[in-house]
């Protein structure tokens, strides 16, 4: 399609490698000092790797978590040396990713169901939430889904546009109202379409602006029982969007969501732009809600499945 060419096509920003390169020679850079001069992991290695940890914001309950781990393994094999950390680091970090984990279903395959597979996208107002639904309709659309989008967030007008933009570049329908309609009417009107037209995927896009707790509670709960009376049982996927490079504020917005809406998998954006990238690691655990997709540039294709395995590695290699 001729509109692809306002993106960048398949390159370097695409390879996971590339994405992580601030926040792999971040990590090293920090990694080598807390080794040096020490050949075998004792007490004052473990308080610097800590520092290393939380510094590459990982966060605070995780690297102990992490610290507590090694220096266990450390106590039982009085012999092993720092050469050695690399792989029991590598090894702890994707033990704990472990426990939440959808790696091994990595792929853009909607689940197969007589219904549309519906997704609804939350998150604040700057984190890449409507470029990461444009990623993912473009995604979806390559492996021959047809694709639906909802404008929910009627709150601000540049959101309808972007994504009004988006549907075009990708080539997928938009369902949207004038700015100021009510989201749920938006979510109605779009899973409506969706399932009188045989569409695969719904992905519904939402308000990231509410002032407070009770009201983002709200209005998601609304839209969301208005889409149940469409599609019983939908939405199927609340995916929660973080901005990588935002570090300890990724926290603080994972827990607000996470106490007013069911969130079930996230996205972390913006890899590729930070050195930031432990906050990944960090949310993972401490919310216990899988990574599910990763944003490593600003092409259409540079929304990676996330893949615990190839991220860790990635960031040790």
């Amino acid at each position: 399609m001729v509109a692809f060419k306002l993106f960048s096509d398949k390159g370097k920003k695409e390879h996971l490698e590339q994405g992580l390169e601030k926040t792999r020679e971040s990590f090293f850079r920090k990694l080598s000092r807390a080794v040096v001069g020490k050949s075998r992991i004792d007490d004052d290695v473990l308080d610097n790797l800590e520092e290393v940890l939380i510094s590459s914001d990982v966060g605070v309950d995780t690297t102990l978590k992490i610290i507590n781990k090694i220096s266990k393994r450390a106590a039982k094999d009085k012999f092993m040396g720092t050469s050695e950390l690399n792989s029991i680091l590598k090894e702890e970090i994707i033990s704990l990713l472990e426990e939440n984990d959808l790696s091994a279903n990595a792929s853009f395959n909607a689940p197969e169901k007589d219904t549309p597979y519906v997704i609804m996208v939350v998150g604040v107002n700057g984190v890449g939430k409507t470029t990461t639904i444009g990623k993912l309709a473009y995604k979806f659309k390559g492996q021959g889904y047809k694709v639906v989008i909802g404008a929910a967030d009627t709150f601000r007008a540049a959101a309808i546009e972007q994504l009004e933009i988006w549907a075009q570049r990708v080539g997928v329908d938009i369902i949207k109202q004038k700015p100021g309609a009510d989201p749920a009417s938006v979510a109605f009107d779009t899973l409506s379409s969706a399932k009188s037209n045989n569409a695969d995927v719904v992905i519904i896009d939402t308000a990231g602006r509410l002032h407070n707790k009770i009201n983002l509670m709200n209005e998601l709960s609304k839209v969301k029982k208005v889409m149940q009376k469409i599609i019983p049982g939908s939405p199927h996927e609340i995916l929660l969007v973080l901005d990588g490079s935002t570090g300890q504020n990724a926290f603080e917005q994972a827990r607000q969501f996470a106490a007013t809406t069911d969130v079930n998998a996230l996205a972390v954006t913006k890899l590729d732009g930070t050195a930031k990238g432990g906050v990944l690691i960090g949310v993972s655990d401490q919310f216990k809600i899988p990574v599910k997709y990763i944003g490593v540039g600003e092409g259409p294709a540079d929304l990676l499945m996330f893949d615990k395995n190839k991220f860790v590695s990635s960031l040790f290699e």
